[in-house]
């Protein structure tokens, strides 16, 4: 007999259930019945973070777990921590929905971060999220107020937008029960990358100057002529449409070294 897939719901301990929590649950709960599989809540945080759990469990969620992580606090280490807690109890996700930002100064990042730890495929910003016809759809918002359908594979993380799901009334006796539930704790130690990253003060773009090389001649109209370039033949405007995101990266890039942006870098250089 094939084992139940497991739907995880990863809440953030910040805003016990916000508008972007609630949702979350509420997609982990109906897509676990239509799975035919089990719930489980997640939260990282210190002790005072179960509350979040005893809300989920009175919702009707199965199983809940606190990470007590109390290391770095940007939304990577979050994701490792919740990982690491998640594997510390043999829990394999096939599909774990989050909200698409917390209230508490969430960057949003954290979704994108758990998909490459968990080594899922990844569709957030979801106003929609459903089980149909055996396969996961959603939908998310795109610029010009269009709406872009997608076929997620499990495993998925998803992250859903507030709104997205009213999250179900929990019974009386659900909320008796859950207030002297046990939350089960998982302490994990997340060593710090080896590259950490350093952050500076915010900054436009400026791009890297082009380099050119020194005018020759005595003529002072030659000079300006070199380093104006007006001698040379001009050369047309095109419109390109790569096939994929590496052939047009490889576009840019060709485009960039060809006018002398990148001429000290090699084509190992760009793959790295």
């Amino acid at each position: 007999m094939a084992e139940q897939p497991l739907v995880v719901a990863a809440l953030s301990p910040a805003d016990p259930l916000g508008g972007a929590d609630r949702a979350a649950l509420e997609h982990a709960l109906r897509l676990a019945g239509a799975l035919g599989g089990r719930t489980l809540a997640v939260t990282v945080g210190p002790a005072d973070a179960a509350e979040v759990l005893r809300q989920a469990l009175a919702c009707g969620v199965q199983r809940v777990l606190r990470v007590d992580h109390r290391g770095q606090a940007d939304s990577d280490a979050k994701a490792r921590a919740l990982v690491a807690g998640l594997a510390a109890h043999g829990a394999v996700p096939a599909l774990l929905v989050c909200g698409s930002r917390s209230t508490g100064r969430g960057t949003g990042a954290t979704p994108a971060f758990l998909a490459a730890r968990l080594g899922a495929a990844q569709a957030l910003g979801l106003t929609e999220l459903e089980l149909r016809d055996g396969e996961l759809t959603a939908v998310r918002r795109i610029d010009g107020r269009q709406r872009e359908r997608l076929t997620v594979p499990l495993p998925a993380v998803c992250s859903v937008e507030p709104g997205s799901a009213r999250l179900r009334r929990a019974a009386l006796p659900a909320l008796l029960a859950a207030r002297t539930a046990e939350i089960p704790v998982a302490a994990v130690t997340v060593p710090a990358p080896r590259r950490p990253v350093l952050f500076g003060p915010a900054r436009p773009y400026r791009p890297r100057p082009l380099v050119l090389p020194a005018p020759v001649g005595a003529d002072p109209l030659a000079r300006i002529r070199a380093l104006t370039a007006t001698d040379r033949p001009r050369t047309a405007a095109r419109v390109v449409t790569p096939a994929d995101p590496a052939a047009a990266a490889d576009e840019l890039l060709g485009y960039l070294r060809e006018h002398g942006y990148l001429a000290h870098l090699t084509r190992e250089d760009d793959q790295c």
